[in-house]
């Protein structure tokens, strides 16, 4: 009885060990696993490929992100939904500003 009544507290003082600061592993991971589904489907209803959601995203757990891109490409495809068009570029695809030397050069050009 004793022991009972001297392990209470302990159990009190451990059972607010997120009030102190210490991380929960299981929770840390269920929330990046979570964090990945979203940004996977986000990636699917923006109509991005998954190859350019793991560029956008290195940080994101690879196989989360695809379970969630693939969860909401058989939702879409059940549903008849449209994708949207993604705002952001895909990477890759944005041009690099062309030089001041080109710029000057082609109205001269043309004027000849």
């Amino acid at each position: 009885m004793k022991r009972v009544l001297l392990a209470l507290p302990l159990l009190a003082a451990l059972s607010a060990c997120e009030q102190l600061g210490i991380e929960d592993p299981v929770k840390t991971a269920a929330a990046k696993e979570a964090e990945g589904k979203a940004i996977g489907s986000a990636c699917r209803h923006a109509m991005r490929a998954i190859e350019d959601c793991y560029v956008l995203n290195p940080k994101a757990q690879k196989a989360a992100v695809y379970t969630g891109w693939r969860e909401m490409d058989e939702y879409m495809r059940e549903n008849k939904l449209e994708g949207v068009a993604p705002v952001v570029p895909r990477p890759g695809s944005v041009k690099p500003p062309a030089d001041a030397e080109e710029v000057e050069t082609k109205p001269a050009a043309k004027a000849s």
